[in-house]
């Protein structure tokens, strides 16, 4: 190999890797805790093969200095890890969550297998939960990893940092045209995108890897954000999969050294040719086998009770009972304004009883109380199912069966129960209604409504293709007519549960099996 490319290892803070090969195909292939006198390549300064100006490495390094002045160096301190069941998934999925402690108290075995996330909003924690319930079901031991969760660590508060920042522009996003069309969409949708984006990230990321020190090099690792596959693998993990949530290839996503899986053929090509990640400049690809088209991340529990599912919501469509709508929020808590439209558009049908409404507002109970300030005809109609898990899931599944009707609200202050829970009323609902997000992957008839961002636009996209939902309906007007268009003809909806049978059966839900599989046989 010609070392003359790459720089000597002498920074005492750096994680980075030796280049085994540097050719079309660049091989990663241990971590070097700065070994004297090693060879090494930089994840800011080269990504895929492809070299990144001196501006965009300089400007990754400030960043990652940024973060070191704010919350300081902890590289040296010692992390340990121990395990307890997860709430609300503990049980049912046989998740065994990731807590610091003093001492080591976690021993892994053949059937371990990591499931690295973080809390930004409730989508990562979503898939996450596919995960652990794939893995469950397919007898492995899937460990919950939440680096956010970590709060004392450094990783724990850059990534809190970071998820309020995003959480803010969300929001803002939604009550301001302004600031959506000038910043929050292009940012989502093109700034993101770019593969200047992830040298940023790779650089912060090096700052997230002593809690990791419990964790054998070895264990099979699924990432459900690529903040946690990144630091895995500065860390020196060898068996890593990188689960990448949206349908529009971005360089945020990128984690060298891992393998990448999609959910749709068009993100696979979009991420194998680094799409649009510098302008119109094409870039040099990823190697063949680093990205792998799974299918849908969904839960064993909604895979395996698809058909079941779909003949119940087709059996009330044709007998007339009244239609049941679920209204999942999502953890930033944005779009109350279209909330709240819905909900009127709806009273005349709830009070008839043509029409159930399901609302889920996970842990946010100010969202809640919001609703019920600016529709406060609804309240006769209203029972409230919260913080009581055990009874949310004894609702559902009575519900499957029996009538039910008026207006159900749901809120949890656990994350785990206040995410479930739409695991749950998804099984008994009819139509989801949801911006195109992560959720728009879910075999459940769906009403996408404006997306929170320009990377969702092609969530609602795949969505519509396969006719599991509908397109986007960006504006107040088309939400209500297509909710009154689904509401009075049963068929649309029908129709749309025919066509996740079809899908079913084709495989395309099978994401996070596939994932699970794909990082146990790395391990192999």
């Amino acid at each position: 190999m010609n070392t003359s490319a790459y720089p000597k290892c002498t920074d005492p803070c750096a994680y980075i890797v030796i280049a085994a090969q540097y050719s079309a195909n660049i091989r990663i292939m241990q971590t070097c805790s700065n070994q004297k006198g090693c060879y090494i390549m930089d994840r800011s300064k080269i990504i895929f093969g492809n070299e990144l100006t001196d501006a965009v490495y300089k400007k990754s390094c400030r960043s990652k200095k940024k973060f070191l002045r704010k919350f300081g160096d902890d590289s040296l301190n010692l992390y340990h890890l121990s395990a307890e069941p997860a709430p609300a998934i503990g049980e049912r999925l046989g998740v065994q969550q990731l807590v610091l402690s003093e001492e080591t108290g976690v021993s892994f075995d053949e059937n371990s297998i990591i499931i690295g996330n973080i809390r930004m909003g409730f989508g990562h924690y979503r898939i996450a939960m596919a995960m652990a319930s794939a893995a469950h079901a397919l007898g492995y031991h899937p460990y919950w990893f939440d680096l956010h969760s970590f709060s004392r660590t450094a990783a724990g508060k850059i990534i809190g940092e970071q998820n309020r920042l995003y959480s803010m522009g969300s929001c803002l996003s939604q009550r301001s045209k302004l600031f959506n069309k000038m910043y929050w969409e292009p940012l989502n949708s093109e700034g993101f995108r770019r593969i200047s984006y992830n040298a940023q990230d790779q650089k912060n990321a090096e700052l997230m890897t002593p809690v990791f020190l419990d964790l054998p090099k070895e264990i099979p690792f699924v990432a459900t954000h690529v903040w946690t596959a990144q630091a895995a693998l500065h860390a020196g993990l060898k068996n890593v999969v990188n689960a990448i949530p949206d349908n529009w290839p971005m360089g945020l996503h990128l984690a060298e050294g891992a393998v990448h899986t999609v959910q749709t053929p068009s993100a696979a090509l979009g991420y194998r040719a680094l799409r649009g990640m510098n302008g119109k400049h094409p870039l040099r690809p990823m190697p063949e086998g680093t990205v792998v088209n799974t299918g849908h991340y969904v839960d064993h529990e909604l895979v395996s009770n698809i058909e079941a599912d779909c003949a119940k919501r087709i059996e009330r469509m044709e007998s007339g009972a009244p239609k049941r709508w679920l209204l999942s929020v999502g953890g930033a808590g944005a779009q109350k304004e279209i909330f709240i439209a819905v909900i009127r558009k709806l009273m005349p049908v709830l009070h008839r009883r043509k029409a159930v409404l399901f609302v889920n507002v996970g842990d946010h109970m100010d969202v809640w109380q919001e609703l019920c300030r600016a529709v406060p005809e609804m309240m006769p109609l209203v029972t409230e199912h919260f913080s009581d898990f055990e009874e949310t899931a004894a609702f559902c599944e009575a519900a499957y069966d029996a009538p039910v009707f008026g207006v159900h609200a749901f809120c949890h202050e656990d994350i785990f129960a206040a995410v479930y829970s739409t695991n749950l009323l998804m099984r008994v609902s009819d139509v989801l209604i949801t911006k195109p997000s992560e959720l728009s992957f879910y075999p459940i008839p769906k009403l996408m409504i404006r997306r929170v961002g320009g990377h969702e636009a092609w969530g609602a996209i795949r969505s519509a293709e396969i006719g599991d939902g509908t397109y986007e309906c960006s504006t107040p007007q088309e939400i209500a007519a297509m909710l009154v268009l689904m509401q009075k003809d049963g068929s649309i909806i029908s129709e749309m549960c025919r066509n996740i049978l079809v899908a079913k059966h084709a495989g395309i839900y099978n994401g996070a099996y596939e994932a699970v599989r794909l990082a146990m046989r790395l391990k192999k």
